[in-house]
């Protein structure tokens, strides 16, 4: 059995891993390493909970102390790794000592993209929950919003500002809110939403730059000569795998870091969560996926092949978003060109399921404020149901 295992984030992810390797019995040493100071605690709520006030800060604390201590790790919380000896079987810290391994985890998730100006003062990312705390401050103080960025997590802070009753814009280069995420079709009706709702929405253009006086943001320029009266701006434009400490450790790096169908991508090193790319045999492919329920189920996975399980990562993975009073919910993969069908409800009522077909396979299933009803058609994606054409699976 390993002797000394470190994890390298302090994450949801990195979390169930640690508890996972614990609750199957072992009782090695045991090293967690988060650059935030706090405590592992959950994400997803900073763009709705935290963000609209309905949750005080603890309430995302995935754990109590209590639980954390019962952990008997070794914790490095605020120090961020720097780099990795591989062959040292090191990670090195800032501002501490390196820490030695006999296994390695890497759970260090993602960082925001960033936009030319996003120094400037009233220009926010929304990544941790110090993030969702400066924000939200702003809001409260009755600012004209600008959003860049209509994937899951512009539309989410989009939604919760306008529920606040604040002038809000949403701004995209691509065609349609959440393409990427949900398609097209889907899409269209979350610009829908926004717009029902007074978003003020400018899909298919991009921003050219951010004016400033003095050093704040006063206004978002667009590529088609638009300006966005802007006394608060959220950039949401995405992420890229936490990944830069480990350039030139050797570790197979592209996409997040590459790692087989175990989440292995070394001897001895797995990884786990948002920064994890590896192969799915359910799908037969290759993803990296950024969802919760995915960075619990992969840290266990991760525990149990560590102690020599040797199991395959196989999910359908899950997701869900909460827009006013839309919920959309979806498990599965929703690759660009698959085909959609309704297979309950309607999209005109904006309570419905839709099927993704892919190659002739279901490969997703996505319901808007349809819970009952999606749980039941999961089944068409882990059976790999059969789909042809626009015909009902």
């Amino acid at each position: 059995m390993t002797s000394d295992v470190v994890i390298v984030g302090a994450s949801a992810a990195g979390l169930a891993t640690a508890e996972a390797l614990r609750n199957k019995g072992y009782d090695g040493a045991l090293t967690l390493v988060g650059d935030e100071p706090q405590a592992p605690y959950d994400r997803p709520p900073l763009s709705k909970q935290i963000l609209s006030g309905a949750w005080e800060p603890e309430r995302v604390r995935l754990r109590d102390e209590e639980a954390i201590a019962k952990l008997g790790a070794n914790l490095r919380l605020g120090r961020r790794a720097t780099g990795l000896d591989l062959a040292g079987r090191r990670v090195l810290l800032d501002g501490d000592d390196p820490v030695g391994f006999d296994a390695l985890v890497i759970a260090t998730g993602v960082t925001p993209r960033r936009l030319p100006g996003d120094e400037l003062a009233g220009v926010h990312v929304l990544r941790t929950l110090d993030d969702a705390l400066t924000l939200r401050t702003h809001l409260l103080g009755g600012p004209k919003v600008v959003v860049v960025g209509a994937g899951f997590l512009g539309a989410e802070v989009a939604a919760v500002a306008r529920t606040m009753g604040l002038d809000v814009s949403l701004v995209d280069p691509l065609p349609v809110p959440m393409i990427r995420q949900v398609g097209e079709q889907i899409g269209k009706l979350v610009g829908q939403l926004h717009g029902d709702h007074g978003v003020a929405v400018h899909l298919g253009v991009g921003v050219s730059q951010f004016a400033e006086v003095a050093g704040r943001v006063v206004a978002v320029e667009l590529a088609d000569g638009t300006k966005l009266d802007a006394d608060a701006v959220v950039v949401a434009v995405g992420s890229t795998p936490a990944t830069d400490w480990l350039t030139g450790s050797g570790l197979p790096l592209g996409n997040g870091v590459e790692c087989d169908a175990h989440c292995r991508a070394a001897p001895g090193v797995y990884a786990a969560g948002d920064v994890a790319c590896w192969d799915n045999p359910h799908f037969g492919r290759r993803m990296r996926i950024e969802h919760r329920l995915n960075a619990t189920e992969q840290g266990m996975t991760v525990a149990a092949n560590l102690l020599g399980e040797e199991r395959p990562f196989a999910p359908v993975p899950y997701f869900w978003s909460d827009q006013y009073d839309a919920r959309i919910q979806a498990y599965g993969i929703f690759p660009d060109g698959a085909d959609i069908t309704v297979v309950h409800g309607s999209l005109d009522d904006r309570k419905f399921v839709a099927a993704y077909g892919h190659e002739g396979t279901v490969v997703g299933v996505l319901g808007w404020n349809s819970h009952r009803e999606l749980r039941g058609l999961r089944q068409l994606v882990v059976d790999r149901a059969p789909y042809s054409g626009r015909q009902q699976p």
